[in-house]
Order: structure tokens, then sequence, then C-alpha cells
């Protein structure tokens, strides 16, 4: 019996992935998308623009989850800030044993639970408790989206990055049936996805590089390549890692990647913007808030101050006041 996936976002990383499991054919996969993408996609195709070549896929796309009944595994691939709108529409697409995968821009009030946030650092994420109870943490898996991406037109997405890796695994840190199942599928439509004990320290590592690189390429405008020309960029960079690590390490995370080596896959794509900068020359609104409860919730966590975070984080806030 084939693997039903449902894709919920059909934006630059959602239709990367929807276009390569449709192409692979060995799951069965929906796309939740709407507007432009929606009708495009419906029209023409999903296509797929990658440095190997470019391809046209044909998921089965919808605006309406009700219509496509309990999944497998639904993978939300919405913007951070999207996320709490579209929590009242998953409840079709949720059965008992349908694995949920939040995005991991910031950090999953499930993630925080998992690692004995108190009540308070929890309800910074989750303030009502709408994510707990709309994503049942025992049915939540961790994924972390390593595919430099964007949306060149409506039904059309261009890989800027030369590799495209996804990560995910339980966040209590079993090597599950289930998760092993997921990630074959994916792994067999041309995107890596090895299942990870340490997902937790995963999604730290992608949320530090959201919370650090993104701010610093909204202030810029500068593509990666053009900050990591810029060593005094790079320096601050560096710096606001490590402070947002020394966190982690307080409140029990594992993070085995050191500081330089992430930089270095990020400046592997010196062409790439940053996607807040990307949506900040759009117009759109940015995900800058869900890094900020993110940060604010783990520090409550650990007790210990973010000075460089705080600064280019302030800085940011006068940049964006009017967009």
């Amino acid at each position: 019996m084939m693997v039903k996936i449902c894709i919920f976002g059909g934006g630059a990383i959602g239709g990367y992935i929807a276009g390569h499991l449709a192409r692979a054919g060995q799951c069965d996969v929906n796309m939740v998308a709407r507007g432009e993408n929606l009708a495009a996609v419906r029209d023409r195709g999903l296509e797929v623009r990658t440095p190997s070549g470019s391809f046209v896929a044909h998921p089965r796309v919808t605006d309406d989850p009700a219509t496509l009944g309990a999944q497998d595994a639904v993978l939300l691939t919405l913007k951070a800030h999207q996320l709490r709108s579209a929590l009242p529409q998953l409840a079709p697409l949720i059965g008992p044993d349908t694995m949920i995968l939040p995005p991991t821009t910031g950090i999953p009030a499930a993630l925080l639970s998992s690692l004995g946030g108190q009540a308070d650092s929890v309800s910074l994420l989750d303030p009502d408790g709408v994510q707990m109870r709309a994503m049942p943490p025992a049915q939540v898996l961790g994924i972390v989206y390593w595919i430099g991406a964007h949306s060149a037109a409506p039904g059309v997405v261009h890989q800027d990055g030369p590799v495209a890796t996804c990560m995910l695994g339980e966040l209590d840190g079993d090597l599950s049936e289930r998760a092993k199942a997921l990630a074959d599928c994916l792994t067999q439509s041309g995107i890596r996805t090895p299942v990870r004990p340490n997902i937790r320290g995963d999604i730290w590592i992608k949320f530090v590089n959201s919370l650090c690189w993104n701010p610093v390429a909204v202030l810029t405008g500068a593509t990666n390549g053009a900050i990591g020309a810029d060593g005094d960029a790079l320096n601050s960079i560096a710096a606001m890692m490590r402070e947002a690590d020394a966190i982690a390490e307080r409140i029990g995370l594992t993070i085995t990647v050191p500081v330089e080596k992430r930089i270095g896959v990020t400046l592997s794509a010196p062409a790439h913007k940053m996607s807040m900068l990307q949506d900040f020359e759009a117009g759109r609104p940015l995900e800058i808030e869900i890094l900020k409860q993110s940060i604010r919730a783990v520090k409550e966590m650990a007790g210990m101050p973010t000075p460089a975070l705080d600064a280019i984080l302030s800085l940011m806030a006068l940049r964006t006041a009017k967009h």
C-alpha cells in the first residue's frame, strides 16, 4: 500500500518536495495550495528547475483538505507565521496514526515540551494550546529542510543551491519504522533524507541558521555570498550563533556541528537570497516573530542573556517597522 503524503503549502519548499514525490510515483502525494499557485499547478503542472535539469510533475492539488481524507504523513511546508491560521484545516487530514511534521523555522511547541519546558515557556510558542491540540505531540516528528529554492512564478520552483537534503526523526530519538518509511519515500524521489536520532539538535541548527542569517540578509539586502565576503558581517553572524548554541547546551540539546561548518554550508549557495530577504523584497509578511518568540522561550528556560542577538533583532525591527 502506497504511503499517503500531504504537502500542506505550495510555496518553494512545498512545491519542490511535492514535485519530486509526484515525479517518482512511489507514494500517493497530495498538495494543498491556494491562489495563483493552485491554478497554475492545476492547469499546467508543477515545474521544478534543478541544477541537473527541469521537469514538470502533476501532484493532486486542492485548496480544500477535507477532500483528501486522513493521510499517513502531513508535511506543513507553510511559512511559520501562516501555521496558526492553517491549524483548523488540518483535522480532516489527521488520523490516529498520521505523522505530522510542522514548520521548523522556529521551534515547534512539541519540541520544547519534549525538552521538559515549563508551561510558561511552552505558552510563549503556543499561548492557548492550539498547536498542541491540533498536532498531538505523540504524532509530531521533526523535519529540517536544507533546500535553497525560490518560487520563480506561480507553479514554478527554482532550486538555488547544488544539493537538496532533508532530515527527519522522532523527537525522542527513536529510529521508528514510520520515520523510516517516510524518509524512504523522500529519498527515492531524489531528496536525500536520513532518519536522525538527534533531530532536536538538527532543528536547533536550522533555527539558529534562520535566526542569525535572515536578519543580516534583510538589513544588508545581500546574497549569502556577499555576506560571506564581508568579514565584519560574517563575524557578527558567528557571534550570534555561538550565543544561541550556549543556550542549547544549557537546556540539554546536543549540537555536534561546529559554527564554522554550518556557515560553510550556507555559503555553498552564494547566489541564494535568504527566504526572509526574498519575502521582504516582495512585500510579503516576514517570519521574524516566530524567531523572536522561539529565542525568548529558550532564553527563559536557560536563564541566559543574548546581547548580540538582541542587538541585531532590534535593528531588524526598525528595518521592517513599515514593511
